[in-house]
Parts: structure tokens; C-alpha cells; sequence
């Protein structure tokens, strides 16, 4: 779906295929909005990034998302349920996230590989929860598709930035989520760790089994490859949205972030300058 522009009246809830559903929503807080009737669809097998200046309302849009947040007005679905209308603590194990906020609560004297099992009772900090064979069988695969299966048994606070960002991916997809959200995934690494993610990233978004996706970030010259979607956003409105080489043009770019962009792709990669 392209347009996504939801016309009806009275709220229909999505169908099967539909993981993310916002029918014209909005968030205020203290008067302020912080998203301004956004209606947005995500199917199961797209792959959405989020992009826009600070402030433009991206992390409330994952807030949302994952259902960590109401909309103010609006009707919101997450995964078929709709959002003040359903149990969230249940709702919540079925949404993988990664977030900064996640990764400065993990204490860094946990084990790599307990930061990934601990997923499974939805808890930060291994205590004395008991865990299935299959659970750190499970955990143990994941890390190893993200390059740390030798990092098992390292301490989380001696991992680079770059390690840690590989530990918190294969946390969240620990428990299966029919839903992943990215939250600037590439923030604090430098060149080579942004590289070795977004390639990791893109082979996660080409494997057909692999959840929705959702990435938010600033730059264009994060978005993975396999990536299908984006949403522009500006001051808590949606600029453009849709397939990814239609909405990714200068002209929607430069009303994104204020300013006259050039935007070039390469090899499937973007990357956006002043003009």
C-alpha cells in the first residue's frame, strides 16, 4: 500500500497482514503536538524507516508503535490489537525494540549471552529465573548471526559501541517478535561499526521470515539495503510516505529538514548533501 490515507469516518480495525494501523493520530502533551494526525499502515512484509530533524516526532511514532504510549486522538492498532483496549504487557512481548534507553539499563557486569536470554521473561538483569536448554540454544544462534558468538561470555560493559548495538538486536529478537522497531540502530559508531550493522541489517530485512521492520534514524546514509518503505516527518507531521525511491526525492528531503538537499543513490544506498 502507497497512499495510505485513511478516509473512513469510523475506525475499521486492519486486517491479518496489518502489523502497524494509525488512523489519523495524534499525541499532545502540554498542549503541544508531538504528532498531528498521522495515518500510517505497515504490512507484514515491509520494511519502514522512519526519517526527520530532531524533535520532528519519530520516537513518539515508536512509542506508539510498541505500545508504550496512547494517542491523544486517533485510533491506533498494534499487531491486530487496538491500543487502549487491550492487556499491553502481553501485547509488548510480541514487539522486538532496541533502544538507547534499553542499553544504559542493562547492568555491565551481565554476561553477553544473558542479556540476550533474559529477553524471554521480558526482564533486564538475569536473577534467578530459570531458563530452557532451548532458550540459550535460541540465544546462543542469534548472537552467532550477528557476529558475537565468540563474545558469549564477555562482560556487557567491555563490549565496543558497535558490539553492544549486535547484543541489543539479538535481544530483541529473542522472543520471535512478529514486530521489530529500530531506534537509530548506527548512533555512536564510527564508520567501519555503521558499516558492519547496516549490512547486517539488510540481510535481516531481505530474510522473508524476519519480522516488520521499523528503523528510525536522521540520515540517509543509514537506511540499510532491503529496505522498502519511508516516512518523512517534520514538527510532528507527516511530509511524504510510501515506497522508498518514491518518498526519498530532494524536493521531499529539503521540506523535511528546512533546507535545499541534493540526494544521490548508489549500489542501493543514499546519501543527501546541501545544495
Amino acid at each position: 500500500m502507497d497512499g495510505r490515507v485513511l478516509e473512513a469516518e469510523t475506525p475499521t480495525a486492519p486486517d491479518d497482514d496489518t502489523v502497524i494501523s494509525f488512523d489519523r493520530v495524534s499525541v499532545i502533551r502540554g498542549g503541544n503536538f508531538l504528532l498531528r494526525s498521522v495515518s500510517w499502515q505497515v504490512e507484514l512484509d515491509e520494511r519502514w524507516v522512519i526519517l526527520g530533524p530532531n524533535g520532528a516526532g519519530k520516537t513518539t511514532l515508536l512509542n506508539l508503535a510498541s505500545a508504550r504510549m496512547h494517542p491523544s486522538r486517533g485510533a491506533a492498532w498494534v499487531l491486530g490489537e487496538r491500543l487502549g483496549r487491550t492487556d499491553v504487557s502481553e501485547l509488548r512481548t510480541r514487539v522486538g525494540i532496541t533502544t538507547g534507553q534499553l542499553a544504559d539499563q542493562v547492568p555491565p557486569e551481565e554476561r553477553v549471552l544473558d542479556v540476550v536470554v533474559t529477553a524471554a521473561w521480558s526482564v533486564v538483569g538475569r536473577w534467578r529465573e530459570a531458563y530452557d536448554p532451548q532458550d540459550e540454544r535460541r540465544a546462543r544462534a542469534l548472537l552467532d548471526q550477528l557476529g558475537m558468538g565468540a563474545l558469549t561470555d564477555r562482560l556487557f560493559g567491555t563490549l565496543s559501541e558497535g558490539e553492544r548495538k549486535r547484543t541489543q538486536i539479538a535481544r530483541a529478537l529473542m522472543t520471535d517478535p512478529e514486530l521489530m522497531l529500530l531506534d537509530e540502530p548506527t548512533a555512536g559508531l564510527d564508520l567501519g561499526g555503521r558499516e558492519d550493522l547496516l549490512a547486517r541489517l539488510g540481510e535481516l530485512a531481505e530474510d522473508p521470515d524476519a519480522p516488520a521492520m521499523v528503523l528510525v534514524t536522521h540520515h540517509v546514509e543509514e537506511i540499510p539495503p532491503g529496505f522498502t518503505h519511508a516516512m518523512l516527518l517534520r514538527e510532528g507531521s507527516v511530509v511524504a510516505a510510501g515506497l522508498l525511491g518514491e518518498t526519498l526525492t530532494a524536493d521531499n528531503l529539503s521540506k523535511t529538514f528546512g533546507l535545499p538537499l541534493v540526494v544521490q543513490r548508489t549500489g542501493g544506498r543514499y546519501t543527501a548533501r546541501a545544495a
